[in-house]
């Protein structure tokens, strides 16, 4: 029996499995940008809910959070759950309400507050033990130049020049943190890397005592003032 080659049709078998994507086929996720509109409608979802909060309660009450502000500092309420518990039995807020407020009112008084209380709130507790050891370095500091300022935040004391940042004092319990910016120096001994623990400075000095701000503390603050 003869066979035709040219009849005969070969059958192309198919691996098993997920078949693979043709060219131009590839399906696409979100863009970034698409990613970052939908972050910032969040965002702006998120701030408009709390205006709406804060517009509610001024319908409610008549006042506005300012009013508020007069009257919580009358009454001498510091603490949120203070002002919370205040805001619902005076004024019958719902909790959602009070607590949101209570924190505008808490964020802006932090804004305004005189340097004097931020220093305080800053060394509150056991952290004032790491008080004297800072405004003793921060008085070193200020002979740099004319041109130093030590503002404080929350969080820590800013060392800028002008408006530069070229160090912060961040007091804890158990040590005092100095960070410094100090760009294309290598880190080495006690001048560690800042890593993660601030992005705003490059390298880090841990103080476990007063005694540890030394004169190569004060050296490498001086490179840093004079770099900025």
């Amino acid at each position: 029996m003869r066979v035709n080659v040219e009849t005969i049709k070969i059958r192309t078998i198919k691996p098993a499995g997920p078949s693979l994507p043709q060219p131009g086929s590839e399906q696409r996720g979100p863009t970034d940008g698409a990613q970052l509109r939908s972050a910032a409608a969040q965002t702006t979802m998120l701030a408009m809910s709390f205006q709406a909060y804060l517009d509610t309660i001024q319908t409610k009450t008549g006042k506005t959070p300012a009013d508020f502000a007069k009257l919580v500092a009358k009454h001498k309420l510091s603490k949120h759950g203070e002002i919370v518990a205040w805001l619902k039995a005076e004024f019958e807020l719902g909790h959602g309400h009070a607590n949101a407020m209570a924190a505008a009112l808490l964020k802006g008084e932090a804004r305004s507050a005189p340097p004097e209380r931020k220093l305080d709130a800053l060394f509150a507790g056991k952290r004032d033990a790491w008080r004297k050891p800072c405004e003793a370095l921060i008085t070193k500091v200020s002979k740099f130049g004319a041109d130093v300022a030590t503002p404080s935040n929350e969080t820590y004391v800013n060392l800028l020049r002008g408006k530069k940042k070229f160090a912060i004092l961040q007091p804890a319990v158990e040590r005092l943190d100095i960070g410094i910016k100090l760009k294309g120096v290598a880190a080495e001994g006690r001048l560690e890397a800042a890593g993660t623990w601030n992005a705003m400075v490059t390298h880090r000095v841990r103080i476990a005592a007063a005694k540890d701000i030394n004169a190569a503390v004060l050296a490498w603050l001086k490179q840093a003032y004079e770099a900025a």
